[in-house]
């Protein structure tokens, strides 16, 4: 079977990454590089929501029949991440350490606990149901990742 998600869970490692780099440099007390980290960060993981929400989930609901469930979970916990980033942000931007740290060790674990519930149960979840589609699912997540 065709791994359809697999840029989708290439793309959890790379941000991944640059949630990593932003958190050293917090620590460091490096904030100018850490704001620019971060930034990169939260782009690339509103990027990452937006390709589910506009593209995965709903290819996926519209072959199910469904639009609660597994998506819907998804979207709330986006939603919670989100919220974690605003309060990142504020952090970062009175350059206290201590509250950066502490809002980014919550959103490591909701990160850590969401992508392996994407990654083991609704990815491929959504391989089967989209296999053989009409559109070509796996280069639409590609290229809306690379667009943002």
């Amino acid at each position: 079977m065709t791994r359809l998600t697999l840029p989708l869970a290439d793309h959890h490692k790379h941000c991944d990454e640059l949630f990593a780099l932003a958190e050293e440099q917090a620590h460091a007390g490096n904030w100018t590089a850490c704001a620019e980290s971060f930034s990169h960060f939260r782009n690339e993981l509103d990027a990452h929501f937006a390709t589910e929400e506009q593209c995965l989930f709903p290819a996926f609901e519209a072959s199910t029949g469904s639009a609660g469930g597994p998506t819907q979970m998804m979207r709330f916990e986006h939603a919670q991440m989100r919220e974690l980033l605003a309060e990142m942000a504020a952090a970062l931007g009175r350059k206290d350490a201590a509250a950066f740290s502490g809002e980014a060790e919550t959103l490591l674990i909701l990160m850590q606990q969401h992508n392996m519930k994407e990654e083991n149960i609704l990815y491929p979840m959504c391989d089967r149901a989209l296999q053989g589609q009409s559109i070509n699912v796996e280069a639409a997540l590609r290229e809306r990742l690379e667009a943002a």
